[in-house]
């Protein structure tokens, strides 16, 4: 039986992320094609095609068009130390609470936000960049937010906390659950999207300038704001 389309990229996506951190497929491998792809995961072509989009954009293979042995897509990197041991337990993280997860979240993303605003330095490379590929007039929903998730967690990363980082890696497919479950309650996604767009680059801007109030303000306003939104929860704010 052929998963619903919603969740049978998360199926590719989270195959090839096992054999990646698995072992069996390292950097200069080749994936296997499309066709076998979704033959063997019982998914669409469409399906597959998401995921090596979502894959390629976190830097993880890169594709390339045609035929030959060139073609296809090619491993260029894999997810290393602590942030891989918790990838494993994206599958049990689906099953927390909605509540802890947003409250979990703003605790560590509100530190997140108060260390690179704080830093001497910063580096939001990584993030201008996503917030890039966020600007693809053609992404899914699902692409969309696989690659919200991922702006979310390369600010972590930034942060040079790697608790930290590993703990939003961890928690990653439980927060991309949530906020796709809430997207398909979404009457306008095409407006929340364009919202999604400016709260992401207002976020990033603030930590540009070192504004510490600012990001600390928007990053809330960020997360409750879609949850809310999407009638998912009601959230309160944290105490200081």
């Amino acid at each position: 039986m052929t998963e619903q389309p919603a969740r049978a990229w998360r199926t590719v996506l989270e195959h090839i992320e096992r054999d990646l951190l698995d072992g069996r497929l390292g950097p200069g491998d080749r994936l296997p094609s499309e066709r076998d792809l979704a033959s063997d995961l019982g998914v669409g072509r469409s399906s597959v095609r998401e995921a090596l989009r979502v894959l390629e954009v976190l830097g993880l293979i890169r594709t390339a068009t045609g035929s030959g042995p060139q073609s296809g897509a090619i491993v260029i990197a894999t997810p290393t130390g602590g942030m891989s041991a918790l990838l494993r337990l994206q599958v049990a993280a689906q099953g927390f609470p909605l509540h802890d997860v947003v409250q979990t979240r703003l605790v560590l993303e509100d530190a997140v936000v108060a260390t690179l605003t704080g830093a001497a330095e910063r580096d939001t490379a990584a993030a201008h960049r996503l917030l890039d590929a966020m600007d693809a007039p053609a992404l899914t929903p699902a692409e969309f937010l696989a690659l919200d998730a991922q702006l979310h967690l390369a600010l972590a990363e930034a942060s040079g906390n790697t608790v930290i980082a590993a703990m939003m890696a961890g928690l990653r497919s439980s927060i991309e659950s949530y906020v796709l479950a809430g997207a398909a309650a979404v009457a306008d996604w095409d407006a929340m999207a364009v919202r999604l767009r400016a709260e992401h680059r207002e976020l990033v801007s603030a930590i540009d300038r070192a504004d510490v109030d600012a990001a600390r303000a928007l990053v809330h306003d960020h997360i409750t704001g879609y949850y809310t939104s999407a009638g998912l929860t009601r959230v309160t704010h944290p105490q200081n």
